[in-house]
């Protein structure tokens, strides 16, 4: 009988991790703990995916407001700090900004409108449009910009963002000028000295800033790339991917990711006799149609998976191939013909028409967004994803 199921992402439950656990070991005996309750039967190519934040944890990866304060003042000299495009979020930037600010004198904080980078909107466009402004041209202050809009509400939280981060700089002793503008020229003419926060676009704002006249341009990827006093750290993404672990503390992006699923990925082999790929996932990269948010606030999907996880998908479009080559066919003798046409499918079809609307993103990164949307980010308790059949097409 044909199998009648394809792919399946399961989540698997798991202790809660502490710092110093020993993770792959918990792994692997969670893994076989399913395999050994018949929930799980592992094949070739099953693809096993562990959330990043409890590798993190389990290194102990965190920072203080103090060591991030302490950095930034070493890098730029503790007077005015221009802080450019933060993403608005209290998980994400509002304890990095804490501990920036009590690394400087003054903070001049210039945020983006109507929207932050990952879709956490301050004002809807059709109002700006109603007030005849230009975001790609114009620049307000945070009193002209609530003389026209009023303070600002994010639509999920209600939170005002530009009040919060206000207060935020002013608690910690620092000054505080907030601009909306985003040209990242316009902070250049309130100070040297800026660290650019975006995420995904911060090669282009450096440079940008560079060629504004920036002497010190630095980007959350340049803070805590080495310990400091203690602190954890991430050589390649520095605070990027951090996310409040306490009102003091924050959890950083894993370290040493490929060196995990490498460990994991043996383990497997010699438990199960399957080579099963592993990969390190963070937030998934999708967007919500509604909200409008981005969820991607990591710097990449997946810091860490091993080899076969490399690429993009290479299929043909079924679609295409029922509506238009066998548009003739049915039945036994259609899916035959369709499964013949898999099985000849050339190595590479990009530029295929025949490939045509299939999803032309790399591997990890659609695995990775199936894994968030499967393990959530609540109370699930299931940080490992286990997918089976994602490599499956008809003809298996």
């Amino acid at each position: 009988m044909d199998r009648v199921s394809g792919t399946v992402s399961r989540g698997l439950r798991a202790p809660i991790i502490r710092e110093g656990d020993d993770l792959c070991a918990i792994v692997i005996d969670t893994v076989m703990k399913a395999v050994a309750n018949g929930e799980i039967t592992p094949r070739d190519r099953d693809v096993l995916c562990i959330t990043e934040s409890i590798l993190a944890r389990s290194q102990g990866n965190y920072a203080t407001i103090d060591q991030i304060a302490e950095d930034i003042r070493t890098k730029f000299g503790g007077e005015t700090v221009g802080v450019l495009f933060p993403i608005l979020s209290r998980n994400r930037f509002a304890i990095c900004l804490r501990g920036i600010a009590r690394g400087a004198k003054k903070v001049v904080l210039q945020v983006s409108y109507p929207s932050d980078e990952v879709g956490n909107h301050l004002v809807d466009i059709d109002l700006l449009d109603e007030q005849n402004i230009d975001p790609y041209r114009d620049v307000m202050t945070q009193a002209e910009f609530e003389a026209k809009f009023g303070r600002s509400r994010h639509p999920f939280t209600d939170m005002d963002y530009l009040g919060y981060y206000r207060s935020i700089i002013e608690e910690e002793g620092a000054e505080a000028e907030i601009l909306l503008s985003n040209q990242p020229a316009t902070l250049v003419g309130y100070t040297k000295n800026v660290l650019t926060c975006d995420i995904h676009t911060r090669a282009r704002t450096k440079r940008l800033l560079k060629k504004a006249g920036a002497e010190i341009v630095l980007g959350m990827d340049d803070i805590l790339t080495a310990p400091v006093s203690g602190s954890g750290y991430n050589d390649k993404y520095g605070l990027l991917g951090s996310n409040k672990a306490s009102e003091t503390t924050v959890k950083l992006f894993p370290v040493k990711s490929q060196e995990f699923v490498e460990k994991v990925a043996a383990a497997l082999l010699e438990k199960t006799g399957k080579h099963i790929e592993v990969m390190v996932y963070g937030d998934g990269a999708f967007k919500d149609p509604v909200g409008k948010i981005w969820e991607l606030a990591d710097p990449v999907v997946s810091p860490g998976y091993t080899s076969g996880l490399e690429g993009t998908p290479n299929e043909l479009k079924l679609k295409y191939l029922a509506d238009d080559a066998f548009k003739d066919l049915s039945g036994t003798e259609l899916q035959e013909a369709i499964r013949e046409s898999i099985r000849q499918k050339d190595a590479e079809l990009k530029g295929h028409m025949v490939s045509e609307g299939t999803t032309p993103r790399r591997l990890t990164d659609l695995l990775g967004s199936l894994s968030d949307l499967t393990s959530g980010s609540g109370d699930k308790g299931t940080p490992f994803v286990y997918i089976q059949g994602y490599f499956d097409n008809y003809t298996n």
